[in-house]
């Protein structure tokens, strides 16, 4: 008799990822339907630029080679989400900019006025993702101080 539980031969892990990331596409898409952000809310979105499906601009591509972050507050346009991915114009220092990020890139989502945040597991290679700076595209300078309130993390791991 084994201590441990046996390997699931179902997906869990998987599953609840895509289902949370889905969660990331119904709230875009409420912002996009509604014409824009409600109250006080905006939203952090960090993803990898390395995955599949994801198209940015070579100069950001070269500044944020593994995971960038970007914000969504004030200055945005042209938001479209669809059920794979969503698009959305940014500004990075003046210079405007189209991003398409499949919400199988983010690894992270947060919207600061109520303390939501969803983390996602990433796959990484053997040493993790490389640290980066966030992408300074033209919203808040300061990253608001968290308590962990309101944090969703799914972490699970398989065993080997």
């Amino acid at each position: 008799m084994s201590d441990g539980l046996p390997d699931s031969l179902i997906p869990y892990d998987d599953i609840v990822q895509e289902a949370l990331r889905a969660v990331v596409g119904r709230v875009l898409g409420s912002v996009a339907a509604n014409g824009g952000l409600p109250g006080d809310h905006h939203f952090y979105v960090t993803f990898k630029t390395q995955a599949p499906g994801v198209d940015i601009p070579k100069r950001l591509m070269e500044r944020f080679p593994d995971e960038m972050t970007i914000v969504m507050q004030n200055k945005y346009w042209d938001l479209v989400v669809d059920d794979e991915r969503f698009s959305v114009g940014l500004s990075f220092n003046q210079i405007p900019s189209k991003l398409i990020i499949p919400y199988s890139a983010i690894t992270g989502f947060h919207d600061p006025a109520v303390n939501f945040e969803l983390r996602f597991q990433a796959q990484e290679g053997p040493d993790g993702p490389e640290p980066h700076d966030e992408a300074e595209n033209d919203g808040p300078t300061h990253v608001p101080v968290e308590d962990g309130s309101n944090v969703v993390a799914v972490d699970f791991k398989r065993k080997k």
